[in-house]
Formats: C-alpha cells, structure tokens, sequence
C-alpha cells in the first residue's frame, strides 16, 4: 500500500472508532483549573464536530464548506477572553491606554494586542507556570463555541433575537452608544460554562487564513504559511452575523484594535 493510501487509511479510522466523548457534550461539572494569575480555564473533551457551513454565497463564503472536523485530544480553554488583569500580570504593559473606544479596569478584555502580542503572551504565560499555553486552532475555538449544538448560528440555537442575553454586539452596544467592550463574564455562558464566545472582542486563533479542505480531517492547524491570520467570534461593534459560531475573519499579524482580543488554550498532559 502507498504512503498516501495509508494515511488516507488512518484517518477514516479515526472518524470510524467509537469515542466516549465524541460528538457528546462534556458533563456539566468539567474540570476548571485556575492559574497563579486567577485566569479559569476549562476542559474541553475531544470529539467531532461538522466545521463552517454548508451556505455558499457569490462570491464564496470563507466559512464554505462545512467539514468534519475530529479534535483527538482534551484541551483547556479559558472561560472568558484574556483580560486586562491579566495581561498586565504577565505583561506589564498597557497597550490599550490613551486608544480609542476603552474602558479600563482589570476584568476588561484587553484590547489593541497583536497577533503577534498575543503569542508573546502565551509564551512568557507558558514559562511562568510551567504549562504549554498558546492561542486556539479555528478548529478548537469552533468546537468551544458551538458546544454540541452541530449546525446552528448560535450555540444557543438559530434565534437571533436572543443573541442580546449572550453577548455584546452592535443592536446593544454600539448602536445604544456603548461604544467598547464590557466588562468578561456578563452575558449568558455557553453550555459548557464559557463566556463572550459570541460578541464583545473578536479574538484571535493560531492559524493563517485560507480556505477549508472539502473533506474531514483531524485537528486542523490551517494553512502552513500565508499572510493573514484569523480572528474568531464577533464583537460590541458588529452586526449579529459576525457573532455566528462558524463567522471567520482575519487580519495582518501586526495589526491591533480596539474590537480585538484573545483567549487562551492549555494542552493536556499526563492525563491532567
């Protein structure tokens, strides 16, 4: 057998073998870890899950097409995006003082950070508490967000008029002059006990911006290269669409906003 046919091979088995957890939602008592910064992270447990969306626009959606996607191992996302606390406690700097659109206080998200500032961060995260932190795959923060809910905009559901009970978005923040992010945590949390997946920052993901592969796969990382990376979730100045579970944009590694955070993962190991 060729090396393509073999690895061709494995992966459908992959999809094929049975998993406690996949396609299941974790039990509403998953495991919360808080770090030496007071950031809670949850458990997330592997399982599959259909990717993007099988809408397909002229000219083509960047969400087209929906893919499985299998996620094989656990991971920790924090509960709430990367706040202003927190940036601080690692950082030691303020990049959102004097910039447009801000109010401070430590349970703000922080906002005008990089792609680039962000994968700093996880990284002197990562040497201070001596575990493996960086920003999640699209394919991790999908999973995160939709919660089980598969095919629906929302992981509450496709009604749109109850986009304001879990999120900040344009109808309630920036149209009723509430022109930046609010306070993490204020909002309905999702089924698996994380909040703002949908609304107040738009948050950054690990991979480069392109387009999907029409076919499934396993723990997608994105292209190996390009130009753009991709930022996830909506946020306080945009429209209730840009808050849908599959919505994708992206922007220049550089580029930092008033609308853009970050949250963070931390891989598992020896079965913690």
């Amino acid at each position: 057998m060729k090396s393509n046919d073999i690895t061709i091979a494995l992966i459908a088995l992959l999809f094929t073998l049975p998993s406690t957890h996949a396609d299941d939602k974790p039990p509403v008592t998953a495991k919360t870890v808080t770090n030496s910064i007071g950031m809670k992270l949850n458990r997330i447990r592997a399982g599959r899950f259909p990717m993007g969306s099988s809408l397909i626009a002229s000219p083509k959606t960047p969400e087209y097409p929906e893919h499985l996607v299998r996620i094989s191992r656990d991971y920790y996302i924090g509960v709430t995006e990367v706040t202003q606390g927190q940036w601080e406690a690692v950082m030691g700097t303020r990049p959102w003082t004097g910039e447009d659109h801000i109010k401070t206080g430590p349970n703000y998200p922080a906002t005008y950070v990089s792609w680039e500032n962000a994968t700093a961060f996880c990284q002197r995260l990562s040497k201070r508490e001596k575990e493996d932190y960086r920003l999640p795959t699209e394919a991790e923060w999908e999973y995160a967000c939709r919660t089980g809910t598969k095919t629906t905009k929302y992981n509450f559901g496709d009604d749109v008029s109850a986009l304001k009970e879990h999120a900040w978005f344009k109808v309630n923040a920036y149209d009723v002059g509430q022109m930046y992010a609010h306070q993490v945590g204020l909002k309905r949390p999702n089924a698996w006990g994380l909040y703002d997946m949908h609304g107040n920052v738009d948050e950054w993901c690990l991979d480069w911006f392109g387009e999907y592969e029409n076919g499934a796969i396993v723990d997608p990382t994105g292209p190996a290269k390009g130009s753009l990376r991709v930022y996830r979730g909506g946020s306080w100045s945009r429209a209730a669409r840009y808050s849908e579970s599959a919505s994708r944009l992206r922007s220049k590694p550089a580029s930092n906003f008033y609308f853009l955070g970050f949250r963070v993962v931390r891989l598992t190991r020896d079965g913690r």
